[in-house]
């Protein structure tokens, strides 16, 4: 009898464990939430090419950076990389782009002359292509990552063939393999 009642109140000291352990934040590294932050973020279904968003990663706080083309994707964003265990906490510096006709014209337009061009006709077929287009009140950075230093310059040419701009195209795309100077 004394057993049957010792092993009751261990089973309920096991579950009331437990259930505190499903309810406390994982303990991660830092490198283990960069992971899980990327995971959600590119997982994020309305992620597109007018998007660009990064992020840091330093004792548990995640730090949102970049632009988005909606208002909601800022909140869908920030509530997604709340909610991965271990997070301590998060700071949203996402810019929400104005929303304006003329903007989202030259978005399309310059999307059409990059993806356009024969060089980048693979890239148009993933689900989120490289390179980013970000439009702000009629100026257009591009953003991403392309394989080399020529697909780089050719969608900078191809983006300001448009000639709509407001100013010089910003070329901010990153390039993976870059040819080495002699």
């Amino acid at each position: 009898m004394k057993y049957r009642v010792l092993g009751q109140v261990l089973l309920a000291a096991g579950l009331l464990l437990s259930a505190r352990a499903a309810t406390a934040p994982a303990k991660g590294t830092d490198e283990d939430l960069t992971k899980q932050v990327r995971h959600e973020l590119l997982m994020y279904p309305r992620l597109t090419i007018w998007d660009d968003v990064s992020f840091r990663v330093s004792n548990g706080q995640v730090e949102l950076i970049g632009a988005v083309s909606q208002p909601y994707k800022k909140d869908d964003m920030e509530r997604l990389v709340r909610r991965i265990p271990g997070v301590a906490g998060v700071t949203d510096e996402i810019k929400v782009l104005p929303l304006s006709d003329f903007d989202n014209r030259l978005r399309l337009q310059v999307a059409r002359a990059i993806y356009g061009d024969p060089l980048f006709r693979q890239y148009s077929l993933m689900a989120v292509p490289p390179v980013h287009i970000i439009v702000e009140n009629g100026h257009v950075t591009l953003t991403g990552v392309v394989a080399t230093d020529l697909e780089k310059n050719i969608a900078g040419i191809r983006a300001a063939s448009i000639g709509l701009s407001l100013g010089p195209i910003t070329n901010n795309l990153q390039v993976e393999h870059p040819s080495k100077k002699s």
